[in-house]
């Protein structure tokens, strides 16, 4: 089984998560803008068709899922993708604002 390697790159404005299949020379993505004090807009997911159908999308949702928990910022879901999953999750509710310095 190919192992799924999940990695964050962050800049001074913007980041992504990156994820990656051994054996396959492809990347999904969450690309991502900081917005504010303890606040980023998650604002496109890409999963190229070389990675579709393998859960990488949600994969990269749950790593960065687990990173604002972590590290105690909020997100704006922008990205269609991400906005879809959070309206299927309320209790994803304390993760998420709808913009900066505002309660979804």
């Amino acid at each position: 089984m190919t192992e799924l390697t999940i990695t964050k790159e962050d800049g001074d404005r913007r980041g992504r998560y990156v994820a990656a299949l051994d054996g396959i020379d492809a990347e999904g993505e969450i690309t991502f803008t900081h917005r504010g004090d303890g606040v980023i807009s998650a604002d496109h997911t890409g999963v190229p068709d070389e990675l579709g159908g393998k859960g990488v999308a949600k994969a990269l949702l749950d790593y960065m899922l687990d990173d604002a928990r972590q590290n105690g910022f909020r997100i704006v879901p922008v990205c269609p993708f991400i906005r879809a999953q959070y309206q299927r999750h309320p209790e994803w509710s304390d993760l998420f604002t709808t913009k900066p310095g505002e309660d979804p």
